[in-house]
């Protein structure tokens, strides 16, 4: 038995092999373009050749995220909420609070001793405190996106950014450096702007150790350290955080199918 997941994000497509150990078989990740049902199919075969098998060889799919629904080869669809806490859960049975910031959403999970979501705060209403509003920024200091972490890591201070919308946020980024500020300090107060956000989530579902952070902008080191630093905390960061969705609707994926096994059996 070879099941998938599907993880259909605001910026990008995810996809996780599991076998029926649960084992993981591979990954891939791409980002997304104009047609993102198109794009699925593509990231499937991408993930199928490195692993060596053929569509024949997986027994069920199910897809999350934004896009889940528009998946036409996925057996189910989950919500996201559910496929991070599994799949967090799974990287670290310790994991009890789950801090995902996606391309357009950020959110802070709860979960019991199963895996099994508890408690959820999510904040899709405003590209603040996400991966666009990041990309947004690095493209108003002329950075690369994959830099950011490590130039805030340098900054002599955390300037102040005090819009809370994206637009005005960049504004007031662009007027800094009118000012003659550094983009090193720019960049630290972003990455604690975006931190401040993320915390208020935590502290509305409760934080209770281990904490993992997924999502592609746990690969941004001053937002990570910026976290940990308002919480007091190490945070728990998957090898590939953003697969953490993905795989967590392949294990989901499991569930169903030995479940269906077991219905056809009885029968």
């Amino acid at each position: 038995m070879i099941i998938a997941g599907i993880d259909v994000g605001a910026l990008t497509t995810k996809i996780v092999l599991l076998t029926e150990r649960k084992e993981m078989l591979g990954y891939s990740i791409l980002p997304n373009g104009a047609n993102v049902k198109k794009l699925a199919q593509v990231v499937f075969d991408q993930a199928l050749e490195h692993a060596h098998l053929s569509r024949n060889d997986i027994t069920y799919i199910v897809s999350t995220g934004y896009g889940r629904r528009i998946v036409p080869f996925a057996n189910s669809e989950v919500t996201e909420i559910t496929c991070h806490g599994k799949g967090a859960y799974w990287f670290c049975p310790e994991v009890r609070t789950v801090i995902d910031i996606g391309g357009q959403d950020s959110k802070a999970i709860r979960v019991d001793s199963k895996g099994l979501v508890t408690n959820f705060a999510m904040n899709d209403k405003c590209a603040a405190g996400s991966g666009r509003f990041l990309e947004v920024m690095a493209h108003a200091l002329e950075v690369k996106l994959e830099d950011m972490g490590e130039l805030s890591l340098q900054a002599k201070k955390a300037l102040n950014i005090s819009s809370t919308c994206t637009v005005f946020a960049e504004s007031e980024v662009i007027s800094l450096l009118t000012e003659g500020h550094s983009v090193k300090d720019i960049l630290a107060g972003l990455h604690l702007s975006i931190s401040k956000r993320v915390v208020g989530l935590v502290e509305r579902v409760g934080i209770a150790e281990r904490v993992a952070m997924t999502g592609g902008v746990a690969k941004n080191i001053g937002v990570v350290k910026a976290i940990e630093s308002l919480l007091g905390i190490t945070l728990i960061i998957p090898e590939e955080p953003q697969i953490v969705g993905a795989l967590g609707a392949a294990l989901v994926a499991a569930e169903k199918y030995q479940a269906l096994l077991k219905t056809s059996s009885m029968n």
